[in-house]
């Protein structure tokens, strides 16, 4: 499992990530220490606390989580 933190700031936001989560064949899942939900859901993500930055963990190999990560690239938590 492969995990990165991004951060949410918008609606927007959310709608474009759950689009790119859903463009992947493999799981996204996306959450905290408390609760995880399906990062290909957008209502499952406004049920995380997105005011802060949230755990993003996919199940795939190196090759498409750098791919992911480069499209993730405007929501990493920097």
């Amino acid at each position: 499992m492969r995990e990165f933190e991004i951060r949410i700031r918008s609606v927007r936001d959310v709608l474009t990530f759950v689009n790119l989560a859903t463009s992947r064949s493999f799981d996204v899942v996306v959450g905290n220490e408390f609760h995880r939900v399906n990062g290909k859901s957008f209502m499952e993500m406004f049920s995380l606390n997105l005011r802060r930055p949230v755990t993003v963990s996919l199940q795939c190999t190196q090759e498409e989580y750098d791919a992911f990560l480069q499209d993730a690239e405007p929501y990493l938590d920097k």
